[in-house]
Parts: C-alpha cells; structure tokens; sequence
C-alpha cells in the first residue's frame, strides 16, 4: 500500500460523507445554512482548527503526538503581539517592519518550542506523550508568566488583515491554510523526508536497517509541527485582536479528532492531507448546521463522536472484507 496516502476507499467514502453531511444540514435549514454569511462564516472559522490539525497529524504519521500544540500556538501569538504592541505612536514607515518582525517572531517561538519537542522525543528518547504533555504545561505556564493573565490587544489593522479580509472574495485565512495544507502535501509526498517519515511511522526496525537517522528525523518531524502551530497561533490573534494564554484550550482535542477522523493512523505511517481536509470541512459543517438549529454544544461533540466512530467502523468493515472476500 502507498503510506503517503490513505486507502482510496477510504478517501471515497470520507468525500462522500462529507458530502452527505453538506446535504443533510443544509436540507434541515436551508434558509439559514445555505447562505453567503453562514459560507464566510465557516471560511473563517476552519483554518484555525485546519492548521492545528496539520500540527498534530504529522508526529502521528511516525507514531507520535504532540499535545503541545495549542500552546505554542498561543505563545507564539503572544511573543508576536508583544511585538505589535511594543512602544507607542509608531509611524506609518514602522508599520510594515513591525508587521514582518511580529510574524517572523511567531514563527520563530513556534519553531523553537518544536525544537525543544524534538530535542525531548528525538535526542533523549522520552515517550512522545509524555514529552508533550510536559512542554505542554512548560509553555502555558510561560506565556501566563509573560501576559500576567490579562489578555494582550490593539494590533494594528494591517494585521488583522491577515485574519479578516477577504480579497476577491476569497478569505485570507482560507488562502492561508491552503498554501501550508499544500507545502505539507508536497513535503509528505514529494520529499526524501516525507517518505522517510512514512517508513518510520509503520515500521521502526525497517527504518533502522534502512539507516535512516531517527533522532533527526523526529526532531525535524516536531520542529516542523511546532511552525505550523506557530503559524495558527498568528492567525488566531489576527482574527481576534487579541492574544491571551489560554485561548482555544478545546481545540487540542478537535484537532487530534480531525487527524483521526481524517485516516491517520495513531500507531503511525498512514495518512494524508487530503483525509485531514475532508474531515475538518464535515466537522465544520456539523458545527455550522447544529449552529444554525439553535442546538447545544454537547449535541455537535455527541454529533462528531458518532461520525467518528461511523467512519472508523466503515474501514475496518472494508479491510475485513478485503482481507477475507466471500
């Protein structure tokens, strides 16, 4: 079987459940679910949760996790908004440095806490769980440290174009989340490291014998999760104005739900973006749906657990089937 890619069955049938699910909500309450407002509505919300599923799909793919996610992706949120924030009455010509100097410092905290998550699971061997589960409390306690609490707001608008605008039509944070979604199909796909990553995950004695070099390879693995996280964490502030150190606590659980639901093997070496995508776009239009029904929030988790387990169910049916044809 090709590791870089779920089983085309499986794709097949998650398209057509998320398309079912399209169906199901919007024939439900057309008027309010079939509507310019409730599509650029869903086209805002996703790409958070898409990009922090991203993160934790890739140390799945070797059997990892990382639980650290939501963390880096608010500290590096914060370390960027202090940057934003820092001195007063900044002049039109500061603008644009300030700009790429808090990016780039988002993106560079959401590195080097990736860079701590490999240096733990890679270099020392811990258990990934446990590792994270470590950086995970180590991060918060930091950025609660730095915020004292209180969240940090008043960006500039250039900013909050990043999470608000929408050129053409086309919401930047959909723009944005296409083009990681899209490095990191190449990157699984198309690259040396990818395949390697692949191999690693189903396999580990194979991986030795083939000589690849494992620490490097999960360090690589979480440094890369950590800028994708870090990479939310920036569009969190910028569609929110704000950055606090606790924000989107719940979002840990729903991304880990989106990779799995998406095909990723939590034991390791199978899954694709393509999977990943098509679950966060049928959680989405769950949430949306039960939204615009008015429903509480305990009947969309109750909603997404069942999908979770009418998808999972549907595979093992078909690779039984597979396995041991009538």
């Amino acid at each position: 079987m090709n590791r870089t890619c779920l089983p085309k069955g499986d794709v097949v049938r998650l398209f057509i459940l998320t398309l079912l699910l399209f169906g199901v909500m919007a024939a439900l309450n057309p008027d309010r679910f079939l509507t310019g407002r409730n599509f650029q509505s869903m086209a805002f919300q996703f790409p958070e949760l898409g990009l922090l599923a991203l993160a934790v799909m890739i140390p799945l793919i070797t059997a990892g996790i990382d639980l650290s996610i939501v963390s880096i992706a608010n500290l590096a949120g914060i370390m960027a908004a202090l940057v934003l924030t820092s001195g007063t009455g900044a002049s039109s010509d500061t603008t644009a440095p300030r700009l790429l100097a808090a990016i780039l410092t988002g993106l560079a905290t959401g590195a080097l806490c990736g860079a701590c998550n490999g240096l733990l699971v890679g270099r020392l061997g811990l258990t990934p769980i446990l590792a994270t589960l470590g950086t995970l409390q180590l991060f918060m306690g930091l950025a609660f440290v730095i915020t004292k609490g209180p969240a940090i707001a008043g960006f500039p608008e250039a900013f909050l174009w990043l999470g608000n605008a929408q050129p053409l039509g086309l919401p930047v944070p959909v723009l944005l989340f296409g083009t990681v979604a899209l490095a990191t199909a190449l990157l699984l796909s198309r690259t040396r490291f990818g395949l390697q990553l692949y191999l690693l995950g189903a396999n580990t004695t194979a991986a030795d014998y083939a000589g690849f070099n494992r620490p490097s390879l999960l360090f690589r693995t979480y440094l890369f999760s950590g800028i994708v996280a870090g990479s939310a964490g920036l569009l969190m502030i910028a569609r929110t104005n704000s950055a606090k150190a606790d924000y989107g606590t719940s979002y840990l659980l729903q991304a880990i739900l989106v990779a799995i639901l998406g095909g990723v093997n939590p034991n390791g070496g199978a899954g694709s973006v393509t999977g990943v995508v098509l679950a966060l776009l049928s959680l989405q239009f769950i949430s949306s749906g039960f939204g615009s029904l008015r429903l509480s929030q305990f009947a969309q988790e109750f909603a997404w657990g069942a999908l979770l387990l009418l998808v999972m169910g549907l595979n093992a049916l078909a690779k039984r089937d597979t396995r041991h044809p009538r």
